[in-house]
């Protein structure tokens, strides 16, 4: 029985990059000698064991054969007689195909350490094209390793996948699974371009690759376009380190400006409501997780009013903290500031730029919160009045905050 070292864990260490995953495979063993030694099985598809003491992974060595459609249509293979070569050509990039020797020695029959030092991300072999994932894959590491390219092949092989609609045949989850990992990377925008140059982005996230081509209002920048300006503002949300639905967020925010009638263009009237619409539509199909889902629909609609914050009434800024739910939940309201400022500084020439309404909003939000409800509330003989009084007391607080003393609170 011998045990290497696989995967991530070894290109990193070429890289100089932190890997705290450390994936084994073992050859020559079957799950009988490695129950005995105190491994447990956690694998539903093929053997994987957790190490007794580290729970790192241990995979018997194996091999694939496609036997239907998607990441699921596949029959494994594990045996002792399966070689370590061959349990490293079923895997999807030639950076991945590495083993380690418990010595050191280095097994790379595919030339991974000649791709990394030319930052290419290459196919292993003609098996690639049966995984519509390893397309998903690919679109993150590119993202990951942001000054990476795609090998012409390989990109030719995944725009075929894409043709033969085997990517058609994706299950939500692991496509989500996929995009958020690749939001989370250092330059999240590759991922989009990598799936958009081999035509997947138009299968998968129709609703943004329509941004593309799509003009921004001329008052910007006329030679970006809506696509790249949402790109543009996903990697300032990866520059500033935000969450996971800040990034999101940041992706789906203008998605109403794909839908723009082209009469009206470069303007983008109601633009909000077609983006919440829209993002609606795709959080539905990729079953987007909760979090994810509210900040993005609440961005879509009110990423305007964030940006106009100082010319509007207190009434109106109010109604935002309510619709908004501000004033109980302040953490997922700073997560709508966050994209905003992605949205603002996602602009040639912006991203040093003074954005002053978070401060401005988040100062009217504590003087709005340092109205004493339960005061008001104490002091009222219709119940049912309360929350106008409340909402009244608010306003008038904000107003003179803002030294607006002429506002009145609007009906509601």
């Amino acid at each position: 029985m011998q045990i290497f070292i696989v995967g991530g864990a070894v290109r990193d260490e070429l890289l100089g990059r932190p890997n705290a995953d450390r994936d084994y495979v073992v050859v020559g063993a079957t799950p009988e000698i490695l129950l005995k030694q105190g491994f447990r099985p956690v694998g539903k598809d093929f053997p994987v064991f957790l190490h007794p003491q580290t729970q790192d992974e241990y995979a018997l060595a194996r091999t694939e054969r496609k036997s239907g459609h998607g990441y699921h249509g596949f029959t494994f293979h594990a045996a002792p007689e399966v070689t370590l070569e061959e349990d490293l050509a079923r895997r999807d990039l030639t950076i991945n195909a590495m083993a380690k020797a418990a010595d050191g020695t280095l097994i790379d029959p595919y030339d991974g350490q000649g791709d990394l030092a030319a930052k290419v991300l290459r196919h292993v072999g003609p098996a690639f094209a049966e995984d519509p994932v390893r397309i998903l894959r690919i679109a993150r590491f590119a993202a990951r390793f942001s000054d990476f390219s795609v090998a012409p092949e390989t990109l030719s092989l995944m725009r075929a996948m894409v043709a033969s609609g085997e990517v058609d045949h994706l299950v939500a989850e692991r496509v989500w699974q996929e995009l958020a990992t690749g939001l989370m990377e250092e330059r999240p925008s590759r991922m989009f371009e990598v799936l958009r140059d081999c035509g997947a982005l138009a299968r998968l996230l129709p609703e943004v690759d329509a941004l593309f081509g799509v003009p921004q209002r001329a008052d910007y920048h006329p030679e970006i376009d809506t696509g790249i300006h949402v790109m543009m503002v996903v990697d300032q949300s990866a520059k500033r380190g935000f969450s996971l639905p800040v990034r999101f967020a940041a992706l789906t925010h203008d998605l109403g400006k794909g839908t723009t009638p082209a009469d009206i263009l470069p303007r983008h009237i109601g633009h909000e409501e077609r983006s919440v619409d829209l993002t609606e539509q795709l959080c539905t199909r990729l079953r987007i997780p909760g979090d994810c889902r509210d900040l993005a629909l609440l961005t879509a609609r009110y990423h305007g009013n964030v940006h106009r914050a100082a010319d509007l009434k207190a009434s109106t800024i109010v109604g935002l903290f309510e619709k908004t739910d501000a004033l109980r939940r302040p953490e997922r309201f700073q997560q709508l500031l966050d994209a905003c400022i992605c949205d603002y500084t996602g602009r040639l020439g912006w991203e040093n730029r003074a954005y002053d309404s978070p401060r401005y909003l988040l100062a009217a939000l504590a003087t709005v919160n340092a109205v004493d409800a339960g005061k008001i509330a104490l002091s009222c003989a219709d119940k049912a009045g309360i929350p106008e009084r409340i909402r009244t007391a608010r306003i008038k607080a904000l107003a003179r905050h803002l030294d607006q003393p002429g506002e009145q609170p609007e009906q509601q």
